[in-house]
């Protein structure tokens, strides 16, 4: 069984050792509790096709602030659930008089849950590496069960896209996922994601957004070139004129206008 479509009720294995996420045990077999697709390593577990994400302990995720207590912010991260932030859980200690100062209302950062207890109550932490308050860039949210296809397998999707766009990524398990570099390569790695989400279900994902990701940059590399030739036929142009020629004076300071811009360009 690897890849195959499940409904729940659904008989995946009459070995109980073999239970994982998204199963039950009844009877001594174990049957699907969901709607989705069956991954199949040491044990047999469902990926949902849709739902709210439900928090798990050590997960990392992207929330948003959306309301402060005197010990608390408390984030919104696309459950459900809201999660906990307490004041002893950021990096260094602080007032509560300084907690706006840190993080106020409509702040975003990288953050893990500490914990889950019976009743749903999401502590989240800042006191490990890499967690932090998200400056700049741009967030995504994608469907929480999309999230291990656009990581890939062993991270090999998020490391493409890293490669290839020359962009920070950041995918938090609650399906936000923040981007940070040039705008251009941004709106790249949108389209990406956004494929990658539309064409979940099919094989050679990988290999895919990567082969389109390259035409991308292909097609910047013939555009850059055709400008660049642009300008050099101008200034041909320019040195057989008249320089006592209003009309010719004017291309004149239009072309160099254009040389500045374009130096301007490839200096940035």
């Amino acid at each position: 069984m690897d890849r195959e479509i499940v409904v729940p009720g659904q008989l995946l294995s009459e070995n109980t050792n073999e239970s994982g996420s998204g199963t039950y045990v009844k009877e001594g077999k174990v049957y699907s509790l969901l709607y989705g697709v069956t991954n199949v390593k040491n044990r047999i577990s469902v990926i949902p096709f849709s739902g709210k994400y439900i928090p798990s302990r050590k997960d990392f995720v992207i929330g948003t602030v959306f309301e402060i207590t005197s010990s608390n912010w408390i984030f919104d991260i696309g459950s459900p659930y809201d999660g906990l932030l307490h004041v002893s859980e950021y990096p260094r200690r602080i007032e509560s008089s300084m907690m706006r100062e840190i993080f106020n209302i409509g702040d975003s950062a990288i953050l893990r849950i500490k914990d889950v207890d019976a009743s749903m109550k999401i502590e989240l932490t800042l006191r490990e590496k890499g967690l932090r308050k998200i400056k700049g860039g741009r967030l995504i949210t994608v469907p929480s069960t999309k999230v291990p296809r656009v990581i890939g397998h062993n991270g090999s999707m998020v490391s493409m896209l890293k490669k290839e766009t020359e962009c920070e990524i950041f995918v938090g398990q609650n399906g936000r996922i923040w981007i940070n570099g040039k705008d251009e390569n941004m709106d790249k790695i949108s389209e990406a994601i956004d494929m990658i989400i539309r064409e979940s279900h099919t094989s050679g994902l990988t290999d895919k957004i990567s082969q389109f990701l390259q035409v991308q940059k292909e097609n910047e590399k013939d555009s850059e070139e055709e400008k660049v030739e642009d300008i050099n036929t101008d200034l041909e142009t320019v040195e057989t004129a008249e320089p006592e020629d209003t009309e010719d004076a004017e291309k004149i300071d239009e072309i160099s206008r254009k040389v500045d811009q374009l130096l301007d360009t490839e200096e940035n």
